[in-house]
């Protein structure tokens, strides 16, 4: 029994991390394949950006993903807006 509660701690304490490399890799492929076709990453230069908050780059997100006629879900833009903001941003929450 302390080996299966032992396991299971190691496993709870990985999860958040784990969670989030999957998130932002799934935000990385949405982004891929649904974003990138219009656009290079160079719009996400930061000194040009009038991104300032994980706000704003949620903002942005939700305004392009309606323009474009995309189908993402509420999931779908929180992955995309972590992946851009750890690959490019950097934002504080």
């Amino acid at each position: 029994m302390r080996r299966a509660s032992l396991i299971a701690a190691v496993f709870a304490a990985a999860s958040p991390s784990v969670l989030a490399q999957e998130t932002t890799q799934r935000g990385q492929e949405l982004y891929a394949t649904q974003c990138a076709t219009c656009h290079t990453e160079r719009l996400h230069q930061r000194e040009k950006s009038n991104i300032r908050t994980r706000a704003d780059l949620r903002a942005e997100v939700t305004r392009w993903s309606r323009e474009t006629r995309q189908r993402f879900s509420a999931e779908d833009i929180e992955d995309v807006v972590r992946y851009l903001d750890r690959s490019h941003y950097r934002l504080k929450k």
